[in-house]
């Protein structure tokens, strides 16, 4: 099956759904026996995951070192609250950019590899920004990371809202979140997105056509990369600090599962399931067992054999099953007789 990104509709149903669904969190989770920075973890790692599928499920692009840019944002934010000025649109912006220049680097390196070698590459960049992060004392506090990150205010010119509570920074979160989702949308069924689709179908092929493939795939790493280190700057300031593990392999390895067991690779709206899908199984399983990562991977396994389309590909047949049984449920159209008249 393979992803069409064709015509959109500018505010498409599943993001209404979705951000309908988040908003109305603070009514309901604390009865379903969850909290309020779960739904707020589980928007950051849902931004996450989209912005990495750019490269993974659309243009077919395999970055295992992903966590990397997701961590450089999160330093960033930080960083420059610290040592240039702690100003919110600033240090958002900021790390943002920081993010997608170093992929944009990244990029200039591994752009014109494909398949294993592409993806050995990400891990190989990823895993020295990690290095960095763990020994540049000075800049990143070590092995102790980067503390004291703060909630700066929304300053809107007129007014100035707080975000110290849970509550608040969850619903600025949603409208970065809802805007940016919007934004990715409208790129994936541009024809940008159709020409990454292409690469993603047959590189060859798009390259005899005419289009600059190497181009295409290193836009695609930036402004995955600038994703990702937005997701990261959120994640700073929901956590109040920054740490070596969010750019480890593993963490890069866990957005990767989320996009597959979503199925990111069959729809734009994968990756949304599967952080949600990860995050809560997480939180519920580890609230029973240690091992609960082991039983996770157990249920990735047995799906990416049987059903490597992921939840959202399994939709998408339940429904085309769907489809078929009322076509075959609906009775036939008479025949019509058609007379000819006489001369």
């Amino acid at each position: 099956m393979q992803f069409n990104p064709g015509r959109a509709s500018p505010l498409p149903a599943p993001l209404l759904i979705t951000v309908a669904v988040l908003f109305s969190t603070p009514l309901w989770i604390a009865g379903a026996g969850l909290y309020q920075y779960l739904a707020l973890e589980i928007m950051i790692w849902m931004l996450f995951a989209l912005g990495y599928n750019l490269l993974l499920g659309t243009a077919g692009l395999p970055s295992f070192g992903h966590g990397a840019y997701f961590g450089i944002g999160a330093y960033a934010f930080g960083l420059l609250q610290h040592k240039l000025w702690a100003n919110l649109w600033f240090d958002l912006a900021g790390a943002v950019l920081v993010a997608a220049v170093l992929g944009a680097l990244v990029g200039l390196f591994i752009s014109h590899r494909r398949g294993i070698y592409y993806a050995l590459l990400t891990i190989a960049f990823g895993q020295v920004f990690w290095f960095i992060a763990n020994k540049w004392h000075t800049v990143t506090g070590g092995e102790d990371g980067l503390l004291n990150i703060k909630r700066l205010p929304v300053e809107l010119g007129f007014a100035s809202l707080p975000l110290k509570s849970n509550e608040a920074l969850f619903y600025f979160c949603l409208a970065v979140f809802a805007v940016t989702v919007a934004l990715l949308w409208r790129l994936v069924h541009s024809p940008f997105g159709r020409v990454l689709n292409a690469i993603r179908q047959n590189e060859t092929r798009a390259a005899f056509v005419g289009y600059h493939v190497w181009l295409y795939k290193w836009l695609a790493f930036t402004l995955s990369a600038g994703v990702a280190g937005l997701a990261g700057a959120l994640f700073a300031m929901a956590q109040q600090s920054a740490y070596p593990n969010v750019m480890s392999l593993h963490n890069s390895g866990f957005v990767v599962m989320m996009v597959l067991i979503g199925g990111g690779l069959v729809s734009f709206w994968g990756p949304l399931i599967g952080a949600a899908v990860f995050i809560l199984a997480r939180d519920l399983l580890g609230a029973y067992t240690e091992t609960w990562l082991l039983w996770y991977g157990l249920v990735f396994m047995v799906l990416v054999l049987y059903k490597p389309e992921g939840v959202a590909g399994m939709w998408q047949d339940w429904r085309m099953r769907r489809a078929r049984a009322a076509a075959a449920a609906r009775p036939a159209a008479p025949a019509l007789s058609i007379q000819k008249k006489e001369a």
